[in-house]
Formats: structure tokens, C-alpha cells, sequence
């Protein structure tokens, strides 16, 4: 389960909606999805309608394309797993749908992966410190939840990994100009 924290009491307001269960089966199979994995995007979209949250109108502006990732009975879902930097642009997408009376309150998916070297503590302790000194510019109740998904295993260059292929081996093809008089009459065009 990642990490979550209420400001403003969005957990109350969750409760009343009847959706904590939701909420936490949400980011338990959000978690679980992209845990290790390479392309988070389409994952985030696929796990968020299968937890029918991509149901309703996503739209944030009308007439435009900017859309949340998901919402149900007034509460939106917004989130990117590549950056924790994202929390300011999340925290100005859902306010826009919070003023404008869309949403009720809303949840901010994030990454809690950043730099070894920085000196401003946890992620929890830094998404803390943002969310107050943001204030009174994002006053929406909100709930941000950090995600620790692992780092990708990737094959190396020869789609080999430990030792062992991972495919068929396959030799190299040869060109117009290494093809021996021999190759020319046992060539099968279609054998």
C-alpha cells in the first residue's frame, strides 16, 4: 500500500461518499500493477477503469482536452509516476475542478523516488511542507499518495539477462555481395 496522506479532512470527505474501500483497493491495484514496470501510463489507465473510475465526464476545462485520470461520486484521481515534481501541476489540476465545484476532493498519485543527494527529508515530510506553503492557493481538501515502484528490470542490449538468452538465437543475415556461387544455386525463393 503506498503511502498516503489527508490534508483538509479528505478522508472524511471519502468516507462520506462511501468510497475508502474503493479508494484503497484503487491504490493497492495501482501499486501492484505498475510495481517494476516500464510504461506506467497506460497501466495507471487500464487499473483505473478496471476500478471503474474513467466512467464519468474526466474533462477538467470544457472545450478542452485536459482530463483527470479518473473520478467517481465527486472525487477526482490525478497522478504521474515519473516525477515527484508533479505534485505542483496535480495540486493546480485538481483545484481548478474543485473550484469550479466538479469535485468535492481529490486524490494525487505520485512517485516517492527522489534524488539520494537531496537535503529536503522524505518525501512525506517534503510533500507535507508543499501542500502547507501552497496554501491559500491550493485550499481544496486533498489526499496525496506516494508510490515506492521499484526501479524497471530491463534486459541488456542482447536481450540477455543473468547469463541466459531470452529468445531464439538467430544468425546474422547475409548481404547480395557475401552470397557464393553455391548459395545462388540452392537459392529457394519460396522453399
Amino acid at each position: 500500500m503506498p503511502e498516503v496522506i489527508h490534508f483538509r479532512d479528505s478522508d472524511k470527505i471519502i468516507k462520506e461518499k462511501g468510497l475508502e474501500p474503493d479508494v484503497n483497493i484503487t491504490l493497492e491495484y495501482v501499486e501492484a500493477m505498475l510495481y517494476g514496470t516500464l510504461y506506467k501510463r497506460e497501466l495507471t489507465i487500464q487499473a483505473l477503469k478496471e476500478c471503474d473510475w474513467r466512467n464519468e465526464d474526466l474533462s477538467i476545462l470544457d472545450g478542452r482536452r485536459y482530463q483527470y485520470k479518473g473520478i467517481k461520486k465527486g472525487v477526482a484521481i490525478e497522478g504521474n509516476f515519473a516525477s515527484y515534481e508533479y505534485i505542483l501541476e496535480g495540486l493546480f489540476r485538481l483545484q481548478i475542478g474543485f473550484d469550479k465545484g466538479r469535485i468535492e476532493t481529490g486524490i494525487l498519485m505520485l512517485t516517492s523516488e527522489r534524488s539520494e543527494k537531496s537535503r529536503l527529508g522524505t518525501s512525506i515530510e517534503l510533500a507535507k511542507m508543499e501542500v502547507e506553503q501552497l496554501y491559500p492557493t491550493i485550499s481544496m481538501p486533498v489526499t496525496i499518495a506516494l508510490f515506492d515502484l521499484g526501479s524497471p528490470e530491463l534486459p541488456d542490449e542482447n536481450g540477455v539477462k543473468g547469463g541466459e538468452s531470452d529468445g531464439v538465437s538467430v544468425p546474422p543475415v547475409k548481404t547480395i555481395e557475401e552470397y557464393t556461387e553455391e548459395d545462388w544455386e540452392n537459392f529457394e525463393p519460396f522453399p
